[in-house]
């Protein structure tokens, strides 16, 4: 039976990474593993074509996909539009309605960049670490939320809010995910000076204890967690965050595997009734328009989403982990675009002969 994928290239350089992940793709599906693709707007695309970042239609395709993989949206045209309409709310829109509560954040730092990140090679050298964000709730959706005018200044008004419910599902996925690695969590809040936070170091103990005792569980405080993630960041295996500080603390484990043009993510909800969670995959950088249609993107995060969708929503673990080692086959052949250059100079290969080399090393892996 054929998997269902929505592919949703978006804006910027979003449609021609996409080109190259629909090469692996093919690649799969004449190997085995059979998929039936749909391709929709989502973004300034969908805006300017229809009004709206994403249309009702899409939504409900997206609904009804087994995966949906996304390129990436915006540009600096939309920047005045009204707030509701912009590109990103379309990501919004995709995540609060299908719900897609935990946000999978992996820093993989190939052993052929481990000289590109701003830290030691000994710092870096090996480090697979997998951050969990929860998605859906927090400072980001919290109530009551604007600016305002008190006392004849403006007040800017953000509500950080988590029930227990919300806390607990984010945990179990997080001890869930460790079971398949190393088997340790640790958790990071600031139950220091937010109520908030002393709720999420007790609620994500409480299914520690009555659940996965079997999973080595710490708690650190987002800030102090900061520091660590960039002083010894192997010490960790899967982090367990909350909105706002997964945002921030993912962006700076981002850094230590050299660039954003290799980080792939994954957003997934609930497991449905064919046991698999709805889910958005999608790479961690944006949509890049000052090098849009130059062949100069870098297509390896959106190739490694493929990857993860492989690994969570196709139960194709195997094919996960042949799609990673093509991939590090290749930048060990020295094969790079321009962001993985570095000081080392040489030609900058193009988007799509990175695309091409992966598929042939895929081949010659059999």
């Amino acid at each position: 039976m054929a998997h269902s994928l929505l592919i949703l290239p978006g804006d910027g350089i979003g449609p021609e990474i996409m080109a190259e992940v629909r090469k692996v793709v093919g690649w799969f599906d004449r190997n085995g593993i059979a998929f039936e693709i749909e391709e929709g707007l989502c973004g300034g695309c969908a805006y300017d074509a229809h009004g709206v970042p994403i249309t009702d239609e899409t939504m409900a395709k997206a609904q009804a996909a087994d995966a949906v993989l996304l390129g990436a949206v915006g540009g600096p045209q939309y920047d005045t539009i009204d707030f509701a309409l912009r590109p990103e709310r379309a990501l919004l829109r995709l995540r609060k309605e299908m719900d897609l509560y935990a946000n999978l954040r992996p820093a993989k730092c190939f052993d052929a960049l481990a000289d590109f990140s701003s830290l030691k090679r000994e710092v870096v050298s090996g480090l697979d670490i997998l951050i969990v964000r929860e998605l859906t709730s927090g400072v980001y959706f919290g109530e009551p939320r604007g600016v305002s005018v008190e006392g004849g200044e403006r007040v800017g008004i953000n509500t950080h809010r988590y029930t227990e419910s919300e806390i607990a599902r984010v945990a179990r996925s997080a001890f869930e995910l460790a079971r398949r690695r190393q088997n340790r969590v640790c958790s990071m809040e600031k139950s220091n000076v937010m109520e908030a936070g002393g709720l999420w170091r007790d609620v994500v103990q409480e299914v520690h204890d009555a659940e996965y005792p079997d999973v080595e569980l710490s708690h650190m405080l987002a800030d102090a967690g900061a520091m660590q993630i960039v002083r010894w960041p192997k010490q960790f295996d899967v982090i367990v965050t909350d909105n706002l500080f997964g945002d921030i603390l993912s962006d700076a484990a981002a850094m230590l595997t050299g660039s954003l043009g290799m980080l792939p993510s994954a957003s997934l909800g609930a497991p449905q009734a064919n046991g698999r969670p709805k889910a958005l995959y999608e790479p961690v950088h944006g949509s890049a328009p000052d090098i849009a249609g130059q062949g100069k993107a870098n297509p390896i995060a959106c190739i490694l989403s493929f990857a993860m969708a492989l690994r969570y929503s196709f139960d194709a673990g195997e094919a996960a982990d042949r799609l990673e080692g093509a991939v590090e086959q290749v930048l060990a052949d020295g094969l790079r675009t321009a962001d993985l250059l570095g000081q080392s100079g040489g030609r900058a290969a193009s988007t799509s002969e990175v695309g091409d080399a992966i598929v042939a090393a895929l081949d010659r892996a059999g």
